[in-house]
């Protein structure tokens, strides 16, 4: 399909917006550099401000494909070379523009940039290449970059990227050899994994290794890698995801694996139907149990097993462990250990920390757990204070379920009916029909209201 020249960079843009919506491994973390005399922008090490697409996805960056045009035709993807779409694509020039544009009104702290495959995985890792260098150098740019290391491409461009970019992401998209060879024909688990491991190796061989790039200190990839993973195009339960998922935070130091809901953007055969729309309570659910792997010291085998492959839908995966090992609880707020108290459903990291550090001066209640930041309508089961707990009630399994099930249910609702509320894009209209008259133009341009 032919490349549209002749397009406008405000069309160009509209395109190719759209058509990076569905690609949802795009946080920033991890980085802390400073602004400096003759440059633009700067990171900081808690992210950046975070903005919402129109289908309710979070985004963090400007993001953009390069060119949604692909040699690809992956069932699942809306970029399929098969679709008849109008196809385009930025220049290097036009992708800087924008960046610094956008950061200039502060629209922007940042640019996620993926793309489609346009000729060859090299033709197009060297165009993403070009870009970075003169946003980097000509332009200045010290913002965070987020960019696509591009499978089969040539190894010595992604590590020039790496040098370039905070963070790189390489989507394995689906989690099985199988699914990928079903929907998505010319990908392979190994030619996805080999720049992954690329990017994890230089990591761990540069972190130490400061490389002078224009006056800019470069280290590769200070943010760590990620990948995304479709949950629902094919038919692996949330127990293989989450397997795979444990076995790339550990044999690939990923710092984020993220799950995209599959939305049937394309008619096909082998695509499966979605009666109940996007699968969004089970991509919740991933998410959920995969800030317990990271952070609370669960392993997938814990979660999730053959017997029960998938998560329930009425409990989160934390207050559904609690509920099949009853016989663990209740702990004392006052004497158990940190790792103790992570697996207590309401109890978070930082509220963990916040009563180990608090009780070596006096013996808490629950009024200072909750102060600390315990959810007690959950914690309350699970825990005793001096001996007692929170109310008189039964350790009872279907009783406490109950009692959780009736949080969960306004959660679950929240969840899956997102469609009830409608979200801004870059290009929302919001519908309006009728012109603003020119008094209504002036008063927005000074701001008078």
């Amino acid at each position: 399909m032919l490349i549209q020249e002749n397009l406008s960079i405000q069309k160009k843009l509209e395109i190719l917006t759209d058509a990076a919506k569905y690609d949802v491994a795009c946080t920033s973390s991890g980085v802390d550099r400073k602004g400096k005399k003759g440059t633009m922008g700067s990171t900081a090490p808690a992210g950046i401000c975070h903005s919402f697409s129109a289908d309710g996805r979070c985004i963090s960056l400007l993001k953009i494909l390069f060119t949604n045009q692909c040699i690809y035709d992956c069932r699942y993807c809306v970029n399929r070379c098969s679709n008849d779409c109008v196809r385009t694509a930025f220049t290097p020039e036009e992708v800087c523009t924008l960046t610094m544009e956008f950061y200039r009104r502060n629209y922007i702290e940042g640019l996620f940039l993926s793309s489609g495959i346009l000729y060859s995985a090299d033709y197009t890792m060297e165009l993403i290449c070009r870009t970075l260098m003169k946003l980097r150098g000509e332009c200045g740019f010290r913002g965070y970059i987020h960019v696509k290391a591009i499978p089969g491409a040539d190894p010595l461009l992604i590590r020039q990227a790496g040098f370039l970019a905070d963070r790189m992401s390489v989507n394995l998209e689906l989690p099985t050899a199988e699914g990928l060879r079903r929907l998505a024909p010319g990908k392979t688990r190994e030619k996805i994994l080999l720049p992954m491991r690329q990017i994890q190796r230089g990591i761990q061989e540069d972190r130490e290794e400061i490389v002078p790039y224009r006056g800019r200190e470069a280290a590769f990839v200070p943010a760590g890698q990620s990948t995304q993973m479709i949950v629902g195009a094919t038919g692996e339960s949330d127990y293989q995801m989450l397997s795979v998922a444990e076995a790339l935070y550990r044999n690939y130091g990923l710092k984020r694996v993220f799950y995209s809901a599959f939305v049937r953007v394309n008619e096909d055969s082998l695509l499966p139907a979605l009666p109940g729309g996007p699968p969004l309570l089970r991509e919740h659910r991933l998410y959920q149990a995969d800030w317990l792997l990271r952070y609370y010291g669960f392993q997938a085998g814990e979660l999730l097993s053959e017997g029960q492959p998938n998560f329930n839908v009425l409990l989160d995966p934390k207050c559904d462990w609690a509920l099949r090992h009853l016989d663990r609880f209740p702990v004392e707020a006052n004497r158990a250990d940190y790792y103790t108290l992570l697996r207590v459903p309401g109890v978070g990291v930082r509220s963990a920390r916040r009563i180990v550090e608090a009780r070596r001066h006096g013996t808490l209640d629950f009024q200072d757990l909750k102060k600390f930041g315990v959810v007690l309508k959950r914690a309350m089961y699970f825990l005793t204070c001096g001996g007692k707990m929170f109310a008189p009630f039964r350790l009872d399994q279907d009783a406490i379920a109950a009692d959780l099930a009736g949080e969960e249910k306004r959660k679950v609702w929240d969840i899956t009916a997102s469609h009830a509320y409608r979200q801004m894009n870059l290009f929302d209209d919001f519908h309006i029909t009728v012109p603003p008259t020119a008094e209504d133009g002036a008063a927005a341009v000074f701001g008078v209201m």
